[in-house]
């Protein structure tokens, strides 16, 4: 020992910038996991004022003479019983049995798609919450990641009944036009309460491509979907059908 203090070695300047830029990229996930659950958790009780694809149509009509969104909310016991079974039966049958996915039907997506022809989506009625609320329309694999994500705390967190109840209150019946009691008075003049299961199905009907079928004068497609989407309501046993497995 010659008494001389040792001297102490510091880390190369550079080193620190990248130690905190590492840690700030280790956190990341956490932030991301926690700001999507306080958009999705507080939606179980909040009823939402629009969507991200309403907010995306308004910004498309800005200019567009005559263009009007329409959107009033209605909560659960406000709409009529046969519109949530029509959307069921038409979209997503397995709805209240899956949990955000249906596998089957996206195999079967698939291979309709390979064969070619009219493209044919495997998506649920939780995917298309996820879809709807909170993304923009598009393909891509981060969006898609993104809407599994969104599908996923969607149905972890919220009830069956809430998720379908979200669902007809943001999907658009037609140009504009978001959610049962809009797409009832515009379409037929009467409330959502009102609405007859011919008139829930033919609201169902037009779902695929809104902006293209009417509702109001249903062409051959939408009138023969709407009978079919009647027949597959009367073999799963009509509303009580959505009654049959607990709620979360």
């Amino acid at each position: 020992m010659d008494g001389h203090p040792q001297a102490v070695r510091l880390p190369p300047a550079g080193s620190r910038p990248r130690r905190r830029w590492l840690r700030r990229l280790l956190w990341l996930p956490v932030w991301f996991v926690l700001v999507t659950l306080l958009q999705v958790v507080p939606l179980r009780w909040i009823d939402p004022p629009t969507s991200a694809f309403m907010l995306a149509r308004h910004i498309e009509g800005i200019g567009e003479d005559g263009f009007r969104l329409r959107h009033e909310w209605r909560d659960w016991e406000e709409i009529s019983p046969q519109l949530p079974i029509a959307l069921v039966a038409a979209e997503d049958q397995k709805f209240p049995t899956h949990r955000g996915f249906d596998l089957d039907a996206i195999d079967r997506a698939l291979e309709h798609n390979a064969r070619g022809g009219r493209i044919r989506g495997g998506s649920t009625i939780s995917q298309q919450v996820a879809k709807n609320l909170y993304l923009w329309k598009g393909g891509g694999y981060f969006r898609k990641a993104l809407e599994a994500w969104y599908t996923l705390l969607i149905e972890l967190t919220w009830p069956k009944r809430r998720i379908l109840e979200v669902y007809a209150n943001i999907a658009e019946f037609g140009d504009g036009i978001y959610g049962a009691e809009a797409a009832a008075q515009a379409f037929f003049g009467k409330p959502a309460s009102a609405l007859t299961p011919a008139e829930a199905a033919r609201l169902a009907a037009v779902l695929p491509n809104p902006r293209r079928y009417s509702a109001a004068s249903p062409g051959p497609y939408v009138q023969g979907r709407a009978r079919w989407i009647q027949g597959q309501v009367r073999q799963l046993g009509g509303p009580a059908y959505l009654e049959q497995p607990p709620d979360r």
